[in-house]
Formats: structure tokens, sequence, C-alpha cells
């Protein structure tokens, strides 16, 4: 299995936005960029790494609006950097220019330095300086946050993708002791959890925040096999939503999409006249079919 790539849907710039970002840490690189034709224009692709995971990001109108329902957590661990403190101030101050503070950089009783922001491309990230001790996480740890009308269900839906996915643990978890508010004892002020080669967090807010899940960030699972894409899309769909082109929703909400690397490997290698086969066939696909993609790759 390949490891899951968060996958940002913009409305424009999406090379703009993964410059931004590979800009300011070590570890980080735009992979490629590329264009494929679609209805009424091109769209804009482009892979590119934070801090050594690997993202997707897609320019193709229709303005779905990223949000912070999924944010990304960047953690800043003194055992690993003795200028931790350092690190966290000069990208929160790259990450506010002309973003929107949602939490300030500031100290917290579950962190000494902890900030959340949205950026200028409309991400969200959570910035923490994080306890040295214990199992070593990650830079970046992609958040789901479970707010209505799934609050609550964010225990369920870590049970829930850890018993789809092979090799999967869970890791820290922190259930309110008490009722905060409108979130009751018992939900998650913060777990994570590995599936796919890949750490994942997730946490339960039943304020009226005014956004949910949406396929503007999506979590793409990467195939090698039609048994994978078989698999997930089965797994994964249950009780949800099937959609086009790999796309699906959970039954939580969350988009996901499950793709083929033959996708991925036309939009990278492929000729201008490989990746309009790839494209045209894969927007005829509800569940992705590998033989078919391959067959339009090769010409076939």
């Amino acid at each position: 299995m390949l490891p899951i790539k968060p996958h940002l849907w913009f409305d424009q710039d999406a090379k703009q936005a993964a410059e931004f970002y590979a800009s300011f840490m070590p570890g980080s690189t735009v992979n490629y960029a590329n264009h494929f034709p679609m209805p009424g224009g091109e769209c804009e692709v482009v892979e590119f790494t934070i801090a050594g995971q690997q993202f997707f990001g897609i320019s193709a109108g229709h303005k779905l609006g990223i949000n912070p329902s999924i944010s990304f957590m960047i953690n800043f661990d003194p055992s690993r950097d003795p200028d931790a403190t350092q690190h966290i101030d000069e990208i929160w101050n790259k990450l506010i220019e002309n973003g929107k503070i949602m939490m300030p950089l500031d100290s917290y009783p579950f962190s000494k330095r902890y900030g959340w922001v949205e950026d200028k491309h409309g991400v969200s990230w959570q910035l923490i300086l994080t306890n040295p001790a214990g199992e070593e996480r990650p830079v970046i740890t992609p958040s789901l946050m479970f707010t209505q009308p799934v609050a609550g269900k964010a225990d369920e839906a870590v049970d829930f993708y850890c018993s789809i996915f092979k090799d999967s643990k869970r890791g820290t978890t922190a259930p309110r002791p008490e009722d905060m508010g409108p979130d009751k004892a018992g939900t998650l002020m913060f777990a994570d959890f590995h599936i796919d080669d890949t750490w994942l967090a997730a946490m339960d807010s039943a304020h009226q925040h005014g956004f949910n899940f949406n396929d503007a960030v999506s979590l793409l699972i990467p195939c090698e096999t039609q048994e994978e894409i078989d698999y997930y899309w089965s797994a994964l769909s249950a009780g949800g939503e099937a959609g086009q082109c790999g796309w699906l929703k959970d039954k939580y909400g969350v988009s996901w999409q499950v793709a083929s690397t033959v996708m991925f490997d036309a939009l990278k290698n492929g000729s201008p006249e490989q990746i309009e086969r790839v494209t045209q066939t894969f927007m005829t696909m509800k569940k992705v079919d590998i033989e078919t993609l391959q067959r339009a790759y090769d010409g076939g």
C-alpha cells in the first residue's frame, strides 16, 4: 500500500499555493505540475510534498470552499528540533499573512505553544509544540473535526477506519472527562490513529461552526491493483455515497478518492495526448477500472 495523500481542491492557483507551502519547511518541494482538458477549459494539477507528507492539489473552479473540517497539524518536536519554538513562530508568521487566526499562537493546557490559522489560500493549519515523550509522529498530520451533524462520532469513526485499513492502530485518545458546553463527556478532545502508513487525527466539536466535511479536502488512496480499488470502494462507501471518478463520501461525510496509480503516472510522465485520453476515460467512471485506464494510457 502507498500512503494516503490529502487532496486540496482550489478554485484557482493550486500551483501557486503548492509553491508557497514548499518554501517554508525542510523536506518540502513541488514534485510536478500539469494540466488536462475538461469541459469549459483546462484543469491544473500539482503534486507537492511538505515536510515529507505528499499532497495533491487541483485548480478546477466550482468554488467548493476549503474549510477547517479537515486541517493539518504541524508538529514541532523539541527532541528532534532544538529550535522548535523559534521555528513554530517563523512558520506561523508566514501562514498568518493575509490569513485568518482561528486560535492565537499561545500557551494552552495541552501545549506550551499552539495556534490555529487559516492561510491566504483557505487551508487550515494547527501548529503545535509537541511533548517529545511517547511514540514519534510525523511533522504533518491531517486532522478531521467531527461537527454537526456528526459531532460526537469521532471515536466511532476512528474505529471504523481502523477496521478497514490493514496494519492500523490507535495512538493517543483523549476523551472529555466531563461536559464542556455543548461537548459532552466522553467525546473526543483529540485522538490520533495510523492507517495505510499514514497518521491521522480526529476530534469532536458540537459548537455551531457553520461548516462540515466537503469535497474541497479529500483523502486520496493511491491503489496499485484492482483488488485494492474494489475493496476500499466497497468498504468506505458502505452507508455513505458513491460518486464519480473514484470519489465517495463515507457514512460520516468525509470525502475519499479511491484512485489508480495509472492516473498519476499519466499526469506526471504522459504526453499531452496520453493525458487527454486517460482523463477523458477517467471522467466516464464511477469506481475506477485500472485495465480500462491502462488501455487508454497505452493508446489501445
